[in-house]
C-alpha cells in the first residue's frame, strides 16, 4: 500500500467519532437518500444525481493528503450550515400534512441533509483541510433538486431565451415568418411552439455542470472559471435556438411531417454535442492562458 494511502487509513482511525457521526447522519437520512436515488434513476432530467457523490469523492481521494491532519478546533461558524439545516428539516417534519410535490421534498431534505453533513466538515476539519475539501464538498450541491417553481422559472427562461435566437436564426436565413410569443406561424398555415420540454434544460443543466468542474480541473484564475461556467448560459439558448430554427427549416422546406421526426423527438444529444465545439474551444483557449509564465532565469554572476 502506498505510504499516502497508509497515512491516510491510519488517519482515518484516529477519527472515528467524526466518521461515527457522519454514518449516523447517514443511517438517519437512509429512506430519503434512497427516494432521491430512485426519483434520479427514473428521471431524464435529474439522472446526473447519481453520479455527483462518486465525483465529489474522487476528488476527495485526490487530495487525500490532506486528511491526514483533519482535525481542528471547533468553529461557531458552522453554525451558519447547521442551523438552516435544522430548521430546514423541522420545517420538513412539521409541515408533514401538506400536499408537497416530489421535487419540493426531495429538495428539502437533502439540502437539510447537506446543510448538517457541512456543518459537521466545517466544524471538525482543520482550516487547510477544509480549504483543500471545499470544493468536493460543495459540489454535492448538485444534489439538490431544484424546487417545482424555481424549476418552471427556469423552463420559461430558457424557453423565450430561445425562442428569441431562432428568430435571429431565421430574420439572417429565412424563411419569413409570423411569431407571437412562443409560437413561430410558417408560411402555409404550419406552426410550431416552442413548448416546456424543448427548454433543452436538461442538456443546460448537464453543461453547466460540466463546466464548473472543468474549471476547477483545468483552470487556476477564478475568474476564467467564472467567465467559462457563465458562457454556458448564452451557449445554451443560442443550441436550442439553432435546434428550433432547424426543426422549422425541415418543416418548411420538406415537410410538416419533419416535426414528428426524430430530429425533433431524439435529436438533443446531437445539438448537446455540437454545443460542446465552442465550450472546448473556449475551455482550450482560457487553459493556454491560464499558464504561469515561465520563470526568467537568473543572471550568472561575474567571473
Amino acid at each position: 500500500m502506498p505510504p499516502d494511502s497508509r497515512a491516510l487509513f491510519a488517519a482515518l482511525r484516529s477519527h472515528r467519532s467524526f466518521l461515527l457521526a457522519v454514518a449516523v447522519l447517514v443511517v438517519g437520512f437512509a429512506w430519503p437518500l434512497i427516494q432521491l436515488a430512485l426519483f434520479a434513476w427514473d428521471s431524464s432530467l435529474y439522472s446526473h444525481i447519481l453520479l455527483i457523490p462518486f465525483v465529489s469523492l474522487y476528488l476527495i481521494w485526490e487530495r487525500r493528503s490532506a486528511v491526514v491532519n483533519a482535525t481542528g478546533a471547533w468553529r461557531p461558524v458552522a453554525l451558519l450550515a447547521l442551523l438552516p439545516g435544522l430548521a430546514l428539516l423541522g420545517w420538513h417534519a412539521a409541515s408533514s400534512g401538506w400536499t408537497w410535490s416530489v421535487e419540493d421534498r426531495l429538495a428539502a431534505t437533502t439540502a437539510s441533509f447537506l446543510l448538517l453533513l457541512g456543518a459537521g466538515f466545517v466544524g471538525y476539519l482543520h482550516t487547510n483541510t477544509l480549504r483543500a475539501l471545499a470544493f468536493p464538498l460543495g459540489f454535492l450541491v448538485f444534489m439538490i433538486p431544484f424546487p417545482e417553481r424555481a424549476m418552471a422559472a427556469m423552463e420559461t427562461l430558457l424557453q423565450h431565451g430561445s425562442a428569441t435566437a431562432a428568430r435571429a436564426f431565421f430574420a439572417l436565413t429565412g424563411p419569413p415568418l409570423f411569431y407571437q410569443d412562443l409560437v413561430f406561424q410558417f408560411p402555409g398555415g404550419f406552426s410550431m411552439q416552442i413548448a416546456p420540454e424543448c427548454s433543452g434544460i436538461h442538456s443546460s443543466l448537464v453543461l453547466f455542470i460540466t463546466s464548473v468542474l472543468a474549471g476547477h480541473l483545468f483552470l487556476r484564475s477564478g475568474w476564467k472559471r467564472a467567465a467559462l461556467t457563465f458562457f454556458v448560459i448564452p451557449l445554451a439558448l443560442v443550441r436550442n435556438g439553432f435546434r428550433v430554427f432547424v426543426i422549422g427549416q425541415l418543416c418548411v422546406r420538406i415537410s410538416p411531417d419533419m416535426i414528428n421526426s426524430w430530429i425533433h423527438r431524439k435529436g438533443g444529444p446531437v445539438f448537446f454535442v455540437l454545443s460542446l465545439v465552442p465550450f472546448l474551444l473556449l475551455l482550450f483557449v482560457l487553459v493556454k492562458y491560464d499558464r504561469p509564465a515561465a520563470a526568467k532565469p537568473s543572471p550568472r554572476p561575474p567571473s
